[in-house]
């Protein structure tokens, strides 16, 4: 034997050896995605980031993140979060001369 294999990792030192064993075909290997942010964390991004935008057009609503507004008891359903709408106290008659 030319060298020490330590690790047991390499093949067989004889050079005249062959594998007896047929080689058996794989699957490719499937890969699942890992994500930073559970769904529950990326629903409320997107809440977020919208109501933002929503401040910036002039919309108007509860926040999402406003908990005392969405207080409840036990036993009883979450009340229900509605998105923003456009409220303005302006008219269009009012820009206009």
């Amino acid at each position: 034997m030319s060298k020490i294999d330590t690790q047991g990792m390499s093949g067989p030192a004889d050079p005249n050896y062959k594998p007896t064993g047929k080689i058996q075909p794989h699957k490719p290997w499937e890969i699942t995605p890992r994500r930073c942010h559970t769904h529950q964390v990326v629903k409320e991004l997107k809440i977020l980031i919208n109501e933002v935008l929503d401040e910036r057009e002039g919309k108007t609503g509860v926040s999402y993140f406003d908990t005392e507004h969405f207080k409840y008891y036990v036993g009883e359903e979450e009340p229900e979060y509605k998105s923003w709408s456009h409220y303005s106290p302006w008219t269009l008659d009012d820009f206009q001369v």
